[in-house]
């Protein structure tokens, strides 16, 4: 499990393909291709590999390069599924309705944006008030936080091709601008190991991605707040922990064959499974009912 020992994500692609033809329309193909999330990558590998392995002679590709990446490959009709860690904004949606692409929208599971500093650093909590100090560089000195012996602090953010990056930057930040000295990294095991060799660092991960050398902050909504810890998951299904959400999947038209057969994949028991041995939470029966809604309108049994 990623929480005990961190394995660093290592982009692949299990096979190469021509990409035309992608979309929910063939029904006989034998591969399906899946490109977005950074944080969701190492999730759908272990997708790809039980599936395939339940599956001789299906080819599951996936790589990863930011939930925007993804979004851009299913608007531009090159993959079957997008995996992202926000969700589709409208003039995207709007976009790919011009190229004639169909989307539609399912939850595999719940993370919980964890806040990581070095596990030498005394903090152990944070209200989202300084946390957005933080990263605006209202704040930057540990003395202001707490730490009296602490230096100046290290600030590592996700680029903005990442639906993590966005998602905290709308959340937490209000949209204002990062911090001049913010270090921009291109994925999450950047940010992991950068908090892991830096003593003033922060940075910010999916909880799966919590590992040895770094310690998660308990987060409150305001001060006087409780502090709430984010690798709880009840903290998350209860709605207690301020920066969690959904891990979406996006397909590209009416999920048929084996796009289809991966995607109830995915849903079953033995994907939650999966989705629970990488160190993500499983759907709330809120989610699980959204999907299942989408299922019947799509007049999919």
């Amino acid at each position: 499990m990623l929480k005990k020992s961190f394995i660093a994500i290592v982009v692949m692609s299990l096979a190469v393909f021509s990409l035309a033809g992608c979309g929910g329309g063939d029904a006989e193909k034998d591969y399906i291709e899946v490109r977005g999330s950074d944080t969701m990558v190492n999730l759908g590998q272990q997708y790809a590999e039980a599936f395939m392995d339940a599956n001789p002679g299906i080819t599951v590709s996936v790589t990863g390069g930011g939930s925007g990446t993804g979004i851009a490959a299913l608007i531009n009709n090159t993959v079957d599924i997008a995996n992202a860690s926000r969700a589709m904004r409208q003039s995207e949606r709007d976009q790919a309705a011009e190229q004639g692409v169909d989307v539609y929208e399912f939850v595999v599971g719940q993370d919980a944006i964890s806040v990581i500093v070095n596990e030498e650093n005394p903090i152990k909590e944070i209200t989202m008030a300084d946390l957005k100090k933080v990263f605006t560089g209202q704040i930057t000195e540990w003395s202001e936080l707490g730490w009296e012996d602490g230096g100046t602090i290290t600030l590592y953010s996700r680029q903005s091709n990442s639906g993590t990056h966005v998602f905290f930057w709308e959340l937490v930040m209000d949209s204002e601008d990062w911090a001049d000295a913010t270090m921009f990294m291109p994925g999450t095991s950047a940010i992991f190991e950068g908090v892991v060799a830096d003593t003033n660092a922060i940075g910010y991960v999916g909880v799966a991605y919590v590992g040895d050398g770094v310690h998660a902050l308990k987060v409150a909504e305001h001060e006087g707040a409780q502090y709430v810890d984010p690798l709880v998951r009840a903290n998350v299904d209860s709605g207690a922990y301020p920066i969690a959400r959904p891990l979406y999947i996006y397909t590209n038209g009416v999920p048929e064959g084996v796009v289809l057969d991966f995607l109830n994949f995915m849903l079953s028991a033995d994907g939650v499974a999966v989705l629970e041995s990488v160190g993500f939470y499983a759907n709330t029966p809120a989610y699980d009912q959204q999907n299942a809604d989408t299922f019947r309108d799509l007049g999919i049994e």
